[in-house]
């Protein structure tokens, strides 16, 4: 990774921004922070790479910090909502090659991937549907991708205890992948058609998000 990829801009310091950026801090990853808010940026300084007190809508100043040599950049603004739409605008802007953003609402999300954001996160809606399927209990974790898409932590479905993976034949009946399988006492092992499945095993599967919550139910 060069230089330039092994640094990141976060423009926002709220909740998400700052833990996003303490957690690129901990991997190693050079950052630069910039809010309006001076008391935000005096509480992170002493952990983060740099924390900058600076108008993150004005084109100019930012210049002058340098945001528009950075290869990867973060907005955290999503309540203000001018403001995240401007500093958004400013970074597209910047020609910069990959740009997050948070929105909160997919309105939010879709005005701000026409102004140039390369990736939308709505940290709290996604959560939400997380939490959602977990609720129920047929799940023991879920996380959803691109494209309804997902990878689900669950039980076996009974059909498939005591028999090898391609017996059972889920990814034809269901249209899902079991990516892996984890004992009790042991560590997830990549699974293959051979491998045969156990009560009490934890299954990591894949799909289409109508797939894998129809294997859920099953267990």
């Amino acid at each position: 990774m060069s230089d330039k990829e092994h640094r990141v801009v976060v423009l926002g310091l709220g909740r998400f921004g700052s833990s996003l950026a303490l957690e690129l801090v901990s991997q190693g990853v050079e950052v630069m922070a910039i809010d309006s808010d001076s008391k935000l940026v005096q509480r992170y300084a002493d952990d983060l790479t740099h924390a900058v007190v600076a108008d993150t809508t004005d084109a100019e100043v930012m210049r002058q910090l340098g945001v528009d040599e950075f290869e990867r950049a973060v907005v955290g603004i999503g309540t203000n909502l001018e403001a995240s739409i401007l500093t958004t605008a400013v970074l597209a802007d910047f020609g910069i090659p990959t740009i997050w953003a948070k929105a909160i609402s997919r309105e939010h999300g879709r005005i701000l991937e026409r102004i140039g954001a390369h990736h939308v996160v709505l940290p709290e809606h996604e959560m939400g549907e997380r939490v959602a399927h977990l609720v129920t209990g047929k799940m023991l974790d879920y996380i959803e991708f691109e494209d309804d898409y997902a990878m689900i932590k669950a039980r076996p479905p009974k059909e498939a205890i005591g028999k090898p993976l391609g017996q059972s034949k889920l990814r034809g009946k269901y249209g899902v992948t079991v990516v892996g399988v984890k004992r009790p006492g042991e560590g997830f092992t990549y699974a293959t058609a051979e491998t045969v499945i156990e009560r009490g095993d934890v299954l990591i599967v894949a799909g289409k998000v109508t797939d894998v919550e129809r294997i859920a139910d099953l267990t």
